[in-house]
């Protein structure tokens, strides 16, 4: 695959991948500190099955106001797999993992594994993943690693099954969104959402504590408002960009944003949550540039390493 930014062609495809991508590296970044904010007085399946569903039926208006068809019924089958995957396990695994008392390194850290895995998958279904983005998401993970030692590393036996679980779910449903015949984007994501998320409530209404009985008048108004932004922001904007990415870029690029994250999630604590730097982030901002540099410009920088390789050195006379 040639340079993805190739400046001698800045095209309207380079755009909309630029700007895909600085949605889903920023904003995706500020929901680990919405997630907290609405968790504070609303039960996390719930919440998050709730989320899904508005996103869906939302989504599910601009469809068919576009005058999208219905999907077919294997077009309903594949979208309960993708939903079921990301939209419910991953999503609710999340949430349960800082509910159960993960701590923010911790849980940063393992989210980075998602595009390993999303790269294996691609892999083994026959899709070629160059070497350069192998070393890459090394990298990136090695650089969020390093940030993570800004947050915290405590955790539970359930926070680590949870946290380890959800990197898996979401690659399984973005490699199959990459690989399953689907519906238009706009349907292809209302029905994702909307299966995924009633799932979500129908397993809160059974299992999940306190679902059933929630004081609504008791909910904080920052949990509202940050309920809304996980729906708006979190979901009908980032999420449909980062489908649009597995769509339309490698599967190393549309994960690339589990490394930068992180990053955005640091500076929002910082900034809202009052957290302090240690300086760890100063070490691995320049080892996660590097890391995307590679999945971005891979085979350009090897080419040129080849070249400067092979270019004879200056020819010695003797006298």
């Amino acid at each position: 695959m040639p340079a993805i930014f190739n400046p001698n062609r800045l095209d309207r495809q380079t755009l909309r991948l630029g700007g895909a991508l600085l949605i889903v590296y920023l904003v995706w970044g500020t929901t680990y500190f919405a997630l907290d904010v609405a968790m504070q007085s609303l039960p996390p399946v719930l919440m998050n099955g709730a989320r899904f569903v508005a996103a869906g039926v939302l989504m599910l208006g601009i469809a068919r106001w576009q005058g999208q068809a219905w999907p077919t019924a294997a077009q309903w089958r594949a979208s309960a797999l993708i939903g079921g995957l990301m939209a419910f396990a991953a999503m609710a695994l999340v949430v349960l993992a800082q509910k159960a008392g993960i701590g923010s390194g911790l849980m940063a850290t393992v989210v980075t594994t998602m595009p390993m895995w999303l790269a294996l998958w691609t892999r083994w279904g026959g899709e070629r993943v160059p070497l350069t983005s192998w070393i890459g998401l090394v990298l990136g993970a090695s650089g969020a690693l390093l940030l993570a030692l800004e947050g915290d590393f405590s955790t539970t036996l359930m926070g680590s099954l949870c946290a380890f679980g959800a990197p898996l779910a979401w690659s399984l449903g973005s490699y199959a969104s990459r690989r399953m015949a689907l519906p238009p984007p706009a349907m292809a994501s209302a029905a994702q959402w909307l299966l995924g998320g009633l799932l979500g409530l129908v397993v809160a209404a059974l299992w999940e504590p306190g679902a059933r009985t929630v004081a609504w008048q008791q909910v904080s108004l920052a949990s509202v408002l940050a309920w809304l932004y996980l729906v708006v922001m979190g979901t009908m904007v980032t999420l449909n960009a980062y489908l649009w990415l597995l769509k339309n870029t490698t599967a190393a690029l549309a994960g690339s944003y589990s490394f930068v994250n992180p990053v955005v999630a640091l500076c929002v604590g910082v900034w809202l949550g009052g957290e302090r730097l240690t300086g760890w982030v100063f070490v691995a901002m320049p080892v996660i540039g590097l890391a995307l540099a590679l999945i971005l410009y891979g085979r350009d920088m090897a080419r040129l390493a080849r070249t400067v390789m092979r270019r004879p050195g200056p020819s010695t006379t003797t006298r």
